[in-house]
């Protein structure tokens, strides 16, 4: 790109909005604009809002170390300033589906990490790789609400994509059922492990949402824009249950998965599959995309967290333990990083993604 486009990070305190600022401080095609969080934060730079609670390894990146926080409420004073908007707001859910539709309504496209807007019908929910197509139910959204250029976009829930790529890499031999308990990182709840002292040698055996979330997201990301309904219908042939913990690691969501297939295929299959699969953010080399989406590891005892999570700069998915099981047909186990591929990477490649359709450009 010749000129980059302006960015602003709504919610850019919170880790998620860290994370944001670290990814794009040297982003080819993006440049952080604009800061804004709560009017608490409001008017501080960004250094002095963040100090004592910067919760990432990385330093505070310079570019945005001297920014006046802005209300993240003051919408015209974000977006007179940004070409789009990244979205990590701490609200209630109501709360974030309305503010996030009035940054839209502004003509002002939104890539949200947040979960508000991710069963809105003519909302697509993107994992790149995996349903860039969905990009197309954005015309329908803009007429609902009246732009010519403003939309949201949405990217799933972090611990899907532990699993969800693998079943993916798999549709042609038809998954039918699949149990996935995923043992997640506090990362996940916005936490370090300092700031969680309960989770120190302990597991905890619900998150609230998130196993509804695992059953049910993937089957939006698997389903079709229907035209005559303007809107995403969810697949309905993949049945999956879930069970969701919280564990004490910092980065990194696993799952242990289960799944039955139509099909018969074998183990030489199913790796063959994953070890193939790309997608159109492989085919256009784009900025964040991962050269090699998913890896399949032949050590039991990988993936790990330790080793494992950073694979592809914490963009791509590994999977090991691939054997056949006495109730269902096959069994692994699957690895994301939880705030880049699961978070804010995500969100960054998917609005690289909408760059490159032409759903958001300069202003």
């Amino acid at each position: 790109m010749d000129t980059k486009l302006k960015v602003g990070v709504i919610g850019a305190t919170g880790m998620v909005g860290q994370r944001f600022v670290t990814l794009l401080a040297d982003h080819p095609w993006f440049e952080v604009a604009v800061v804004a969080a709560s009017p608490h934060s409001a008017g501080k730079t960004y250094e002095e809002a963040v100090s004592g609670r910067w919760k990432l390894d990385e330093p505070i990146p310079e570019n945005v170390k001297n920014l006046v926080l802005l209300d993240a409420a003051d919408i015209e004073a974000v977006t007179s300033q940004v070409d789009f908007v990244f979205s990590a707001v701490d609200m209630s859910k109501d709360e974030i589906r309305k503010i996030e539709e009035e940054y839209a309504k502004t003509e002002t496209p939104v890539v949200s990490n947040n979960s508000a807007h991710r069963w809105t019908p003519d909302v697509p929910m993107i994992i790149p790789e995996i349903n860039p197509e969905h990009a197309e139910v954005i015309k329908y959204q803009r007429e609902r609400l009246g732009t010519k250029r403003g939309f949201i976009a949405v990217k799933p829930n972090c611990s899907i994509q532990s699993y969800t790529p693998a079943l993916t890499a798999w549709q042609k031999f038809e998954p039918t059922q699949v149990v996935a308990t995923t043992y997640q990182a506090i990362s996940g709840a916005g936490k370090t492990l300092e700031d969680a002292p309960e989770i120190m040698g302990n597991v905890i055996p619900y998150i609230p949402g998130e196993e509804e979330k695992s059953e049910m997201e993937p089957l939006k990301i698997w389903g079709h824009v229907d035209d005559d309904k303007k809107e995403i219908v969810p697949a309905e042939s993949t049945v999956i249950t879930s069970q969701t913990l919280r564990v004490p690691v910092l980065y990194g969501h696993t799952a242990a998965a289960f799944v039955n297939f139509k099909q018969n295929p074998s183990k030489e299959d199913l790796i063959e599959a994953l070890e193939s699969y790309s997608g159109v953010p492989q085919e256009l080399g784009l900025p964040s995309a991962p050269k090699q989406f998913i890896q399949y590891m032949t050590d039991d005892f990988r993936p790990q967290v330790r080793y494992d999570v950073n694979f592809e700069h914490g963009m791509g998915v590994s999977v090991g333990r691939l054997r056949t099981d006495k109730i269902f047909d096959w069994k692994f186990v699957g690895l994301s990083h939880n705030t880049l591929r699961g978070a804010a990477g995500g969100a960054v490649l998917c609005a690289e993604l909408l760059t490159s359709q032409g759903y958001i450009e300069a202003k």
